[in-house]
């Protein structure tokens, strides 16, 4: 299997991401934490889906 270019952008993503785990010693339970207390502390920023607004129809996503 041949493997794609490198892109230098998905690069960088991919080592911040690697070391924001790093962090949290590759703990997945840690690491969910640590993202659900940003989501709490940027929940401004966020934008609503209709799953997080409690619609049940699903056909206008």
């Amino acid at each position: 299997m041949k493997r794609n270019p490198s892109d230098p952008v998905i690069d960088e993503i991919r080592e911040v991401r690697h070391r924001i785990s790093a962090r949290f010693g590759h703990d997945p339970a840690r690491l969910v934490a640590f993202y659900m207390e940003l989501q709490k502390q940027y929940e401004d920023r966020l934008i609503e889906t209709t799953k997080s607004l409690g619609r049940s129809d699903q056909s206008a996503a």
